[in-house]
């Protein structure tokens, strides 16, 4: 388990540890960095494990117009967002399972959330071209693309009291157990509500380009 917080990964590890009988390593760093994920990479080789399962959960978001955000703030979002998703070490192995916790922002377009919604469709992209090139190796990656669901990642994210977190949200635990579910079962891309599936696939396809601009824009926007 890999992030910023010390301390809550140590909460996490005992409560795993308790909870299932095994053995957590928690790594505490920061993946915004320009070299976040390459330390983490190091540390995992450097205390000997290997990764059999990766889960991308890591995620940074941030509601506004991008020319009124700092580009750092952005620029950290591609590191983190992107940049600590790309990793070979499982086409060595020959194994492997790979879970993207992506966004039905992959699918979208995001007037006030442009460099988000931007890295989502990498991720989306990236995750279904990796599975292709990578299933005859023994390697799977599945994409995740939940809705709003109920974390810290709204308030992170500036979004509350916007249209896109209004309402009841998807439990983590919900979404958690529905993405590894689609991972184990080697599915490229899952989204977690059928309401969310019938919009994105059978609806928005056929949107005008500047209706879904403003569609989007929309629910964005703070009430």
């Amino acid at each position: 388990m890999a992030a910023r917080c010390a301390e809550q990964l140590n909460a996490h590890k005992l409560e795993v540890e308790t909870a299932h009988g095994v053995s957590a390593h928690v790594f505490s760093l920061d993946l915004t960095a320009e070299v976040g994920a390459a330390d983490l990479h190091a540390q995992i080789k450097a205390a000997g494990l290997s990764v059999d399962i990766l889960i991308n959960n890591a995620g940074l978001g941030r509601q506004g117009e991008f020319v009124e955000r700092s580009l750092e703030v952005d620029l950290g979002m591609i590191d983190l967002n992107v940049k600590a998703l790309v990793a070979d070490d499982m086409i060595e192995q020959g194994s492997g399972k790979i879970l993207h916790v992506n966004s039905t922002a992959g699918f979208m377009l995001g007037p006030l959330q442009a460099t988000y919604f931007a890295t989502k469709a990498f991720v989306k992209s990236f995750s279904q071209a990796l599975d292709e090139a990578l299933r005859g190796k023994g390697v799977t990656s599945t994409v995740l693309a939940p809705g709003f669901v109920e974390t810290e990642f709204a308030k992170a994210a500036d979004l509350e009291d916007t249209g896109l977190v209004n309402g009841d949200g998807a439990t983590a635990e919900s979404v958690a157990q529905h993405g590894y579910d689609a991972m184990m079962a080697g599915k490229l891309v899952t989204i977690n509500q059928f309401g969310l599936r019938f919009m994105i696939n059978c609806l928005m396809p056929f949107m005008p380009y500047r209706m879904k601009l403003k569609m989007i824009s929309k629910m964005q926007t703070k009430a």
